[in-house]
């Protein structure tokens, strides 16, 4: 980590005008403002006044006077800025006026999460996200730039050019670059990431959106990461690749059972799958989200598990011989559009209840989920994830384990939120309802 002094003198050599402070809000919407060089020392001392009661998911406006205070470790320079006079950015934790860091800052619910892992006896909880995306021709309709697949390179894959631009960005912002490919849906596109602390990584996620969305920009075109933005095609989601270590030692791994899993990975991984649909509406935010989560466009929508199936909820990676420490779970559910710090929180919350009540792990199910008629997979007790945002907010409203992760403050601006969202949405006229009813009604 720099110290105060590194920044300050980086800076001034390299006549930095702007630095940004940024934090999202409880929706995971990136947040910010900018502060000049003469007020960076301030902000470094002591944090940055600003009005919380203006921030979705935060304070009440008699309550409303937040600090946004910089970490030292989040300093970066963007690169799609300007060269001549730089711009930097740095995340923020948020306060109170008081000092006491701020219950209802995603951030910090994250570092609860972490601080109860480390109470546990884990020192890592390392996060690999899988964030997929589209590229649209404007903001104003979902056009597609192509009609490419999975994989494919020129000519259907026009948009190379953007993904290339945008790894050399996300590099500069100190981002280890694993993979960059067209994905399944027509225009749809994945860059991934090499996995790290869920911290990191979670600012990481913040930085990594803005990055495909600032260069799409310079391009001339539209980044969403909606999670079902085109009827018929494949949705974008965030298949989430982690696992706990002790030391440099993987907690999952064992090499003495069958499927190369440690006793905390089973239970890590039943934890999860018992409360699946508790953490849907964390993890699959929006009532666009559950478009995505229907049968037939490889979202994973039913709970169970497997070590090489994609049609179950979690995945567990072929173990290869010498890779121990690649040893890990693959969560499928999430989608890209949610709040990463609370996403991350909730999934490993999840996890660690399930070690610590040595939640037992049901057989794999190896065979395609999606084959089945409904009466197999309840023979099988093989359970489905809410089919609505409106479903998953009841299955969250009575849950312990949300509320201990959210907090009570931000658990109840959370539910309230959703519940708006759905009450807005319920009373929507569509356009496939004038289609399906207007003519013959």
């Amino acid at each position: 980590m720099p110290s105060k002094e590194e920044i300050l003198e980086y800076v001034t050599k390299n006549n930095i005008e702007f630095i940004r402070l940024w934090f999202t809000d409880l929706n995971g919407i990136l947040k910010g403002f900018a502060i000049t060089e003469d007020e960076l020392e301030n902000a470094l001392n002591r944090g940055m006044g600003f009005d919380g009661s203006s921030i979705t998911g935060f304070q009440d406006i008699e309550e409303s006077d937040m600090i946004a205070k910089p970490d030292l470790d989040t300093f970066a320079v963007l690169p799609w800025r300007p060269e001549e006079h730089p711009v930097a950015r740095m995340i923020c934790d948020i306060y109170q006026p008081k000092g006491n860091p701020y219950e209802g800052d995603p951030r910090y619910i994250l570092k609860r999460a972490l601080k109860k892992m480390e109470e546990m006896g884990y020192d890592h909880f390392y996060v690999g996200p899988e964030l997929e995306y589209f590229y649209f021709k404007s903001a104003e309709k979902p056009e597609p730039l192509d009609k490419g697949g999975y994989f494919d390179q020129n000519p259907l894959d026009v948009a190379s050019n953007l993904r290339r631009d945008t790894v050399l960005s996300l590099k500069k912002l100190g981002m280890k670059v694993e993979y960059s490919h067209h994905e399944a849906a027509s225009s749809q596109h994945e860059i991934d990431i090499r996995y790290d602390d869920a911290l990191k990584m979670a600012d990481n996620m913040v930085t990594y959106r803005v990055t495909v969305k600032e260069i799409a920009t310079q391009h001339g075109v539209y980044a969403t990461f909606m999670p079902k933005p085109l009827f018929g095609e494949y949705g974008s989601g965030m298949h989430t690749h982690q696992s706990l270590f002790k030391g440099e030692k993987n907690a999952f791994f064992d090499p003495e059972d069958q499927y190369h899993l440690s006793s905390d990975a089973k239970a890590y991984i039943g934890g999860i799958l018992q409360h699946s649909s508790e953490m849907a509406p964390i993890l699959a935010p929006w009532i666009n989200s559950y478009k995505r989560l229907t049968p037939g466009y490889e979202a994973p929508v039913y709970i169970a598990w497997s070590n090489s199936n994609r049609s179950a909820l979690i995945r567990v990676p072929t173990y290869q011989p010498g890779r121990e420490t690649s040893t890990r779970v693959e969560i499928r559910c999430p989608d890209p559009s949610g709040n990463p710090y609370i996403q991350l929180a909730i999934m490993l919350m999840a996890g660690l209840k399930g070690i610590k009540e040595e939640c037992e792990l049901p057989d794999p199910m190896e065979l395609n989920l999606y084959d089945l008629t409904e009466k197999e997979r309840l023979e099988k007790g093989i359970k489905a994830l809410p089919g609505s945002l409106e479903e998953a907010i009841k299955y969250a409203e009575n849950s312990q384990l949300v509320k201990e992760t959210l907090g009570s403050h931000s658990f109840e601006r959370f539910m309230s939120l959703k519940k708006m969202e759905c009450d807005e949405y319920r009373r929507q006229v569509t356009d496939w309802e004038i289609k399906k009813y207007y003519p013959i009604l």
